[in-house]
C-alpha cells in the first residue's frame, strides 16, 4: 500500500470510529475521573496519534481499543503535568486501574463497557445550570461543536462555548457521579436527556442527503440513544413519545429525495415510500404512552407526526387535527419553532393571510434572524398572498442560511417561480 493509500485508509477508519464510538469512548474515559474536558482532550490527541501511526503500522483490528489505550495514557500525562503530591497520586491510581486490561483489549475484540446513559444523566445533574444540560450532552456524547449546538438552541456560539466550558468544570469540581439515577431523581433530569436526543436527531434529520459530514449519522445515533432511554424507562410516556416521534420522522426519509437527489417537501412526498415497519412501531409506542395518562411535549410531537400518516391511509392530510395539536404544543412549550410550524398548518386550513397574522408575534424575536426555517416559512406564505417582493427577500435570506445544497436548490426554484 502506498503512503497516500495508507493515509486515506487511516483517515477513513478514524472517521468511522469517531462517528460510531466517540460518545462511548468519552463516557468510558470520564467515568472514573469525572473530568469530561480531559477525556475529550485525551481522545482528540489519541485520534491525532492514530493518524500518524496507522498509515505507517496499519489500522488495528480493534481501533476503539487502540484509541482507548492511547487516550488513557494521555490522561495520565495530563494529571502528571497539572497536579502533584497526594492529589496526583490518587488520580493517577484511578487512571492506571484497568490500563493493562485496556491494552489487552486492543489486541482482542473485547467489548468496551458503554457508559453513555450514565454520562447523559451526569450532564443532566441538578448541579448543572438547567439551560446547559442538553447542550452539554450533545457536545460530550456526540462531539458537536459549540456553533452547531448554538444553532440548535438559538444561542450565540460564543455564549454557548463559555457555558459548556463552565459546565465541564463544574462536573469535575463537584464530583458529579456517573450513574443512572434512582427513580426519585429521574424527573429532574429526564427532560434534558430527551431534549438533547431530540436536538441531535433534528440536526441529523435536517441533512437527509448526508451531505454534511459533521451531521452524518446523527439521526441514527439519536434513535439508538432514544431506544436506550425507552428501554430503561418503559413506563415513562415522554421517553416513548420521543422515540415514536423520531421513528415517524425517520420512516419518511426514503421519500425526502426524488430519483435525482432533489429535496421533496412533506406535502409533496409519496406516502407509499414511507417505511411501514417504523410507522407501526411508532404507533405502538404512542398507544402505550397514551395509556399512562400523562401528556407531554414529545407525546404531542409524536402525535403530530402520526397525524401525517392519515394522508397515507386516505390520500388527504388531516390539517384541522394537526392545527389542534400545534395549539396544544404551543401552549405547553411556547417554542418559536412550534409557532412557525403551527402557522404553516394554519395556512392549510385558513389560508396564508391568517398564517402570516399568526406569525406576526415572532417578527421581533431576534433568535430567529439566523434561523432558516423561519425565513423559508415566511417566504412561502408571502408568495401565497402575492407579496412577491417581500417573498423574494425572505427566500434570499433562507437560501443564504441553508447548508443542504438540495434544499438550497429547492428554495431557489421557489424563488425563481415568483412572477415578476
Amino acid at each position: 500500500m502506498s503512503s497516500g493509500e495508507g493515509d486515506e485508509q487511516a483517515r477513513i477508519t478514524a472517521d468511522a470510529v469517531a462517528r460510531r464510538s466517540y460518545g462511548k469512548l468519552v463516557a468510558f474515559l470520564a467515568a472514573r475521573t469525572r473530568d469530561v474536558a480531559s477525556a475529550e482532550d485525551a481522545l482528540s490527541e489519541a485520534f491525532a496519534s492514530a493518524l500518524a501511526d496507522w498509515p505507517v503500522n496499519g489500522c488495528p483490528s480493534n481501533p476503539e481499543g487502540w484509541l482507548l489505550t492511547v487516550a488513557r495514557r494521555k490522561m495520565i500525562d495530563f494529571v502528571r503535568r497539572r497536579r502533584s503530591g497526594e492529589m496526583a497520586s490518587g488520580q493517577l491510581q484511578l487512571l492506571a486501574e484497568g490500563l493493562e486490561d485496556a491494552a489487552a483489549d486492543a489486541a482482542r475484540d473485547v467489548q468496551i463497557p458503554d457508559y453513555r446513559l450514565a454520562l447523559m444523566f451526569a450532564c443532566a445533574h441538578p448541579a448543572m445550570e438547567a439551560g446547559i444540560r442538553a447542550p452539554l450532552i450533545l457536545q460530550v456524547l456526540l462531539g458537536l461543536d459549540a456553533a452547531m449546538i448554538a444553532s440548535a438552541f438559538l444561542i450565540s456560539p460564543a455564549t454557548m462555548g463559555q457555558r459548556l466550558v463552565r459546565a465541564k468544570d463544574k462536573i469535575r469540581q463537584a464530583g458529579v457521579p456517573f450513574r443512572i439515577p434512582e427513580t426519585e431523581e429521574l424527573p429532574g433530569r429526564l427532560g434534558a436527556v430527551l431534549d438533547a436526543i431530540y436536538a441531535a436527531f433534528s440536526e441529523g434529520w435536517a441533512d437527509s442527503g448526508g451531505t454534511d459530514v459533521a451531521r452524518r449519522d446523527l439521526a441514527e445515533e439519536a434513535l439508538f440513544l432514544g431506544q436506550l432511554v425507552a428501554e430503561l424507562l418503559p413506563e415513562e410516556p415522554e421517553a416513548l413519545g420521543l422515540l415514536a416521534l423520531m421513528l415517524h420522522a425517520e420512516a419518511r426519509r426514503p421519500a425526502r429525495r426524488n430519483a435525482h437527489g432533489e429535496y421533496v417537501p412533506l406535502a409533496e412526498q409519496d406516502p407509499s415510500l414511507w417505511t411501514s415497519a417504523m410507522i407501526d412501531a411508532a404507533e405502538a409506542l404512542l398507544l402505550r404512552a397514551s395509556a399512562i395518562s400523562s401528556i407531554g411535549r414529545y407525546q404531542l410531537e409524536g402525535a403530530l407526526q402520526s397525524a401525517h400518516v392519515h394522508r397515507r391511509l386516505t390520500g388527504k392530510a388531516n390539517w384541522a387535527a394537526i392545527v389542534q395539536l400545534y395549539d396544544a404544543l404551543l401552549a405547553l412549550s411556547g417554542s418559536p419553532v412550534v409557532a412557525i410550524n403551527r402557522a404553516l398548518a394554519i395556512a392549510e386550513v385558513h389560508g396564508a393571510a391568517a398564517a402570516l397574522e399568526a406569525m406576526q408575534e415572532l417578527a421581533g424575536d431576534t433568535r430567529l434572524t439566523q434561523y432558516q426555517p423561519y425565513w423559508a416559512a415566511r417566504a412561502e406564505l408571502l408568495a401565497k398572498t402575492d407579496a412577491r417582493d417581500e417573498a423574494r427577500h425572505a427566500y434570499e435570506i433562507a437560501i443564504g442560511l441553508e447548508r443542504d445544497p438540495a434544499v438550497r436548490r429547492f428554495l431557489q426554484q421557489r424563488q425563481s417561480a415568483l412572477a415578476p
